[in-house]
């Protein structure tokens, strides 16, 4: 998830009335900034409320997201996942990624354990190194952004019925325990209707009804069977069949397009033209050029 899908929902709801929505969330997750200016864009737009359906998994940036929605659907056995940041390190043995909590903490221990026993602080350079300049103020920012954003989401939109002060304890409450790495120690470890029920996120199980989940499925089944046949690694669509997909071919990165009626291709998709031999720029090149040759 990146800012650059804020341009695939702009495809996406174009046309759309707005009011209450329904968004089927698959992700692993990406940029905090992104999910926050999706979200704005749709508020702005007049949707809501805004109902987040996880069929399987929605982790990391994707969970903020579900977090900023009025309610969330899951299924039984789908997952959200922590929230903390997470930091790329630039190490001897090449990039290594770590949560911002952990780099902070580690930090602390290395600054109590060199005062305690300074012959200690060779072993710790290697580790310190990696440390660039602004690195735990950079951590701790993101930490404070990640965790202000989806409360504030929470307070407005999911407890807007409580009063002021219990929707803020709520909301601060929960989106604290969604960023809190030292709780989940993993931040791929998968957090299940039985993990986030109790903690009263407005979160209910889509078995419950079984003519919703009917409906849900068979659009995630579709979604599913058109990914596994044509090469798209990112895929945001309407009810109506109008998409944005991002390629997982780095010769062809987006295509867009509406389809209308029974599609002979998967909605949204565009079939690439055939290239000469020799394939790419350079092959349709040379084909122009030999029948510019024929013409003269």
């Amino acid at each position: 998830m990146s800012t650059r899908d804020v341009m695939g929902f702009m495809e996406a709801v174009h046309g759309l009335q707005p009011g209450p929505l329904d968004l089927i969330l698959h992700s692993p997750g990406g940029d905090a900034n992104a999910v926050q200016a999706i979200m704005q864009y749709l508020r702005d737009l007049g949707f809501g409320p805004i109902r987040a359906i996880v069929p399987l998994s929605a982790m990391s940036a994707a969970t903020m997201m579900a977090l900023c929605c009025d309610e969330i659907l899951m299924a039984r056995h789908a997952q959200l996942g922590p929230m903390d940041p997470q930091f790329q390190l630039a190490t001897p043995d090449g990039p290594r990624v770590a949560p911002a909590q952990a780099i902070l903490e580690q930090f602390d221990a290395a600054k109590l354990d060199c005062a305690a026993t300074p012959s200690n602080l060779a072993a710790w350079l290697p580790i310190l190194r990696s440390y660039l300049p602004g690195l735990l103020s950079q951590c701790l920012t993101a930490q404070e952004a990640a965790e202000h954003m989806v409360a504030e989401a929470m307070q407005k939109y999911m407890f807007a019925a409580l009063s002021e002060g219990e929707r803020k304890a709520k909301a601060e409450e929960i989106a604290g325990w969604f960023n809190d790495h030292k709780t989940h120690r993993s931040h791929g470890r998968p957090l299940r209707y039985p993990d986030i029920q109790p903690r009263g996120v407005a979160v209910h199980l889509l078995e419950d009804d079984q003519v919703l989940q009917d409906k849900v499925l068979s659009a995630w089944h579709g979604i599913q069977l058109t990914l596994s046949q044509i090469a798209i690694g990112k895929l945001i669509e309407n009810h109506a069949g109008r998409a944005w997909m991002i390629s997982a071919s780095p010769v062809l990165q987006v295509a867009l397009g509406i389809q209308s009626g029974p599609p002979t291709t998967p909605p949204g998709a565009t079939t690439p033209p055939a290239l000469p031999a020799g394939g790419g720029a350079q092959g349709i090149n040379r084909a122009e050029r030999r029948r510019r040759d024929r013409g003269r």
